[in-house]
């Protein structure tokens, strides 16, 4: 069950951005250039003109990094302590079908399967097989879970690796070394990206609310990239999350593939519990 929730939680999205230089604002509805706008307003329009290019061009190579898909298959070792500071490992198996379902089996000690879990568009089902309870709930419980407007698709994109929640209408651009920063702004969060300034792959991602009385804030690491069959993926990633409580999650991707022919077997035994 508590796995469940990190797939939701891994909502969050990550990062730590330290000593970067100012990032200047690039996006604006206002951004035009009067005609007698002194030689000063002209130079700014100018500037602003030249960042709207540069973070085009920055999105762009971002997003040719963007992993697609028709199924995707994973094992994957997942170490977490929650608030209480207890440490557990799971080892969990991940199937998708593109913009139809998401199905996780998590097994402990023995090997023995503990929770079956189902995220389809229209519902979340899940089986408690250690306490013989089912649980369905409709798709908006991921957004009850999460506090996100989080759907099907987007919950797919996190556990590939894709950025989400980046509000490409209101962005700003910096580099630092050798990383690029693309900052955004949208109705819930500030999102602060990370790129590699060559290849563009993401490294870092971090939501901060901008609900002053919720105050979230998570940051997610994207490390230890593989390129397979033309696809790079992130096979170790790091997701602390701060709200009322703190939670830090470790996913280790042993193996992983892709568009391969798949099966997702869910069946509720009659002695079951129903929440």
């Amino acid at each position: 069950m508590r796995f469940v929730i990190l797939l939701v939680s891994i909502t969050v999205l990550a990062a730590s951005c330290r000593g970067t230089r100012k990032i200047q604002t690039a996006i604006s509805k206002s951004d035009t250039v009067l005609a007698n706008a002194t030689a000063k307003d002209t130079l700014k329009a100018a500037e602003k003109v030249d960042s709207v290019a540069l973070i085009k061009e920055v999105l762009a190579k971002m997003n040719a990094q963007h992993i697609d898909f028709i199924t995707f298959s994973a094992k994957l070792d997942v170490d977490y302590v929650g608030s209480d500071g207890k440490k557990e490992n799971v080892n969990a198996k991940l199937q998708m079908y593109k913009d139809s379902i998401i199905w996780v089996s998590l097994t402990g000690l023995l090997n023995i399967e503990g929770v079956r879990a189902i995220v389809t568009r229209d519902s979340v089902k899940i089986l408690n097989k250690l306490d013989k309870k089912y649980t369905a709930r409709s798709v908006a419980y991921l957004q009850e879970v999460s506090g996100l407007p989080l759907d099907l698709p987007a919950l797919q994109d996190l556990l590939l690796g894709n950025p989400v929640f980046v509000d490409t209408t209101a962005l700003s651009y910096s580099k630092d070394n050798s990383k690029v920063l693309l900052l955004s702004r949208g109705e819930l969060f500030k999102h602060l990206l990370t790129l590699t300034e060559n290849e563009h792959t993401l490294i870092f991602s971090k939501l901060d609310d901008l609900d002053t009385k919720r105050n979230r804030t998570s940051d997610l690491s994207y490390d230890n990239y593989e390129n397979k069959k033309g696809v790079n993926f992130s096979t170790k990633r790091r997701i602390a999350i701060s709200d009322k409580t703190k939670l830090d999650i470790k996913l280790d991707f042993k193996n992983y593939s892709f568009n391969e022919t798949l099966s997702f077997p869910f069946s509720v035994p009659k002695n079951y519990k129903r929440n």
